[in-house]
């Protein structure tokens, strides 16, 4: 086991050392964010941008950049400003896969009334976290709350497709939007913006997909066949053992490579692949 640990790190390591990010900018959400110079129009782009990011990106990119189209030149101003009685009809005909125009509408008014509130999400999140938490998932969860706790303007439902911007570690889910969100915030190494501080990196929890979830079980970082909150944060804790102070530097690397260079046949019944030693 340790052998396949010291080899899984090493070419963790190398394709880490040797990833060109900024080729890879446009194929991920976080593009978005980079657009932006004001720390407060950075965040709330973030928030948008990664409560889209589900899907093909080709396909969520394109409700982004229409919803973004409409906010101008600061999303967070026109946020600030914004009355769902006169700008509605400036998002219609907007929707994308479980959120219809409704829900999307209703997802900006919520934004709108806690950025009223706190003024920035950061302000909101940071409040929530403690240094003694194993993780962020506690402060995540009274973040998700206080979102959910805000009466819809448009109906009086909580449709499921509006409920689907806001997963929670309390209902067990692995939250990987959410997670992406907080990466972008929190890390300030390669492409991610760092604009949060006084959380520290290793305290996140890996935004985990079915990709990164199927890499990890062959690799060996989880073991558990579902892919919820408990999944995410044992793979975390699994990439602590190669870097336990910024345990998500992998990510970016993993979700756009894959592992081509770490499994090649016959033994992972998971995804068909095994390691193979003489990779390296």
């Amino acid at each position: 086991m340790k052998s396949n640990c010291f080899l899984i790190k090493k070419i963790f390591d190398e394709l880490y050392n040797n990833y060109n990010f900024r080729e890879r900018l446009c194929h991920d959400p976080i593009v978005f964010l980079h657009k932006f110079a004001k720390p407060e129009d950075i965040e709330t782009v973030g928030f948008i941008a990664s409560s889209f990011a589900y899907g093909k990106i080709d396909f969520f990119k394109g409700v982004i950049e229409r919803i973004l189209k409409v906010m101008g030149e600061s999303p967070y101003d026109f946020l600030m400003n914004f009355d769902i009685n006169r700008h509605s009809s400036l998002f219609s005909g907007i929707s994308y896969r479980f959120s219809d125009n409704d829900d999307i509408i209703n997802f900006l008014f919520t934004l709108h009334k806690v950025l009223k509130k706190y003024e920035r999400l950061e302000n909101l999140f940071n409040p929530g976290f403690s240094n003694t938490d194993e993780n962020i998932g506690r402060a995540l969860t009274g973040f998700v709350n206080t979102f959910l706790n805000i009466r819809h303007q448009t109906t009086t439902r909580r449709s499921n497709g509006f409920l689907h911007f806001f997963p929670s570690p309390e209902k067990r889910s692995a939250c990987k939007r959410l997670n992406l969100f907080l990466r972008w915030m929190v890390r300030d190494k390669d492409i991610d913006v760092g604009i949060w501080k006084g959380i520290p990196k290793n305290k996140l929890v890996i935004p985990l997909d079915i990709h990164i979830a199927r890499i990890s079980r062959c690799l060996g970082l989880t073991q558990r066949k579902s892919s919820d909150w408990v999944t995410a944060v044992e793979i975390t804790e699994s990439l602590k053992r190669f870097d336990s102070e910024d345990p998500l530097k992998y990510d970016f690397v993993l979700c756009h490579h894959g592992v081509t260079k770490l499994c090649s046949q016959s033994r992972c019944r998971e995804c068909s692949l095994s390691l193979n030693k003489n990779l390296i």
